[in-house]
């Protein structure tokens, strides 16, 4: 069979080739160039010369005419620090550590023992703000203040009150970065709170730890004897060695002095607002020292009496009065032994330590209305405050 015949056909031979065609380059230009050409059509001469002359404007056409085009965007990245790092920055300069040395007695001999806590630097002359705990009451043998800077000075107790928990130093100093006090009577729960101290001590020192405001006016029992009201709780984490130092707000201002936490759980930690220390501090840095009014009368809760003798007063809470200093302001009020305080004005008293707390709120010649039970009958007394102690 011829092979011109077949529908298949076979080359022979290494060196044969079959027919050349054009390569792929060649058509890639051709199609380069027509690319080219619409483009100028399109773009020029189409709209130009024959849209509305030759052919109709196109609808699409039309539509894009009226198409503003938007100016270039500019966006400037903008890596602010967040809300703690802002308060931190604001408030660290202003935290001191406090340690003490207190003289400890056991049965027949004494031992020395260390303490740590924090501060809060409230003015520039060297004045410091912290817990009278931290000082052990006013009983410390030896204070030291830590400075941010490594800095180290001894200081001097100026005032204290267990009652309150709160206490002012002085170091021999000026110039120091004194923190910004806020106003603790307008907080909210659910508030940005930020606390620094040096827990667990001075390896520590300086820790930042956030959170909320968790509950207002809250009341502890430390002891038997101790209990204190009007607490800020918050949920910032408050340990050991924190005590004295700063609970801040968003704006970095000092709300609170952390003075507690309850040990059986996490997450529920105290302090004690600015606005108690607030009168106190404008005092001691006025005349070197705070006076209180007060009452000249010594007490104990009822319920501790009554448990102590083995009798029933018939009154669930109170102060019980022991004694009555002569020519006090209670004595010059009416009060005698064995009255049950039970009100001064509209806030409750249950013990000497509260009462004490109260007393605070009252100025020289200031008067109050005291509520008493006596002989089982309720009756009232007006206590004017003559005298400062």
């Amino acid at each position: 069979m011829d092979d011109r015949d077949s529908p298949i056909r076979y080359y022979s031979g290494y060196n044969r080739k079959p027919p050349r065609r054009g390569g792929f380059f060649s058509y890639f230009v051709v199609a380069l160039i027509a690319a080219v050409i619409g483009g100028v059509i399109t773009a020029y001469i189409a709209p130009n010369y024959l849209y509305g002359n030759i052919i109709p404007v196109p609808d699409i056409y039309k539509a894009q005419q009226n198409i503003s085009v938007p100016q270039n965007v500019n966006i400037t990245p903008d890596y602010d620090i967040t809300p703690v790092s802002a308060v931190v920055k604001k408030g660290m300069d202003s935290v001191v550590g406090i340690t003490t040395v207190e003289v400890v007695r056991d049965f027949f001999w004494a031992r020395e023992v260390e303490g740590i806590g924090s501060g809060i630097i409230i003015n520039s002359n060297g004045y410091i703000l912290t817990n009278s705990h931290v000082i052990g009451d006013g009983q410390a043998k030896k204070i030291t203040v830590l400075f941010e800077n490594g800095d180290k000075q001894s200081g001097n107790v100026l005032w204290y009150d267990p009652s309150l928990d709160l206490a002012i130093l002085k170091v021999n100093a000026t110039g120091l970065p004194e923190a910004t006090l806020g106003d603790s009577d307008n907080l909210e729960v659910g508030q940005l709170a930020v606390a620094i101290g040096n827990p667990l001590g001075l390896d520590f020192q300086r820790t930042v730890t956030s959170g909320i405001i968790s509950g207002l006016h809250r009341t502890i029992k430390v002891d038997s004897s101790t209990v204190i009201e009007d607490l800020i709780q918050t949920d910032a984490s408050i340990n050991p060695g924190n005590s004295g130092g700063p609970l801040l707000n968003e704006k970095g201002e000092v709300i609170g002095i952390n003075t507690a936490k309850i040990q059986t759980a996490e997450g529920l930690g105290f302090s004690l607002p600015i606005n108690l220390a607030k009168p106190i501090l404008e005092e001691v840095i006025k005349e070197g020292d705070y006076q209180t009014v007060y009452m000249g009368i010594t007490g104990v809760e009822v319920e501790r009496y009554e448990n102590q003798l083995g009798i029933d007063l018939n009154v669930d809470s109170g102060l019980i009065i022991l004694e009555v200093s002569s020519n006090s302001p209670g004595s010059k009020a009416g009060l005698k032994n064995g009255d049950v305080l039970i009100k001064i004005d509209n806030q409750t008293v249950e013990n000497m330590n509260q009462l004490r707390k109260l007393l605070y709120k009252y100025k020289k010649n200031d008067k109050a209305t005291l509520t008493i039970i006596r002989d089982g009958k309720e009756i009232k007394k007006e206590i004017k405050f003559t005298k400062l102690k």
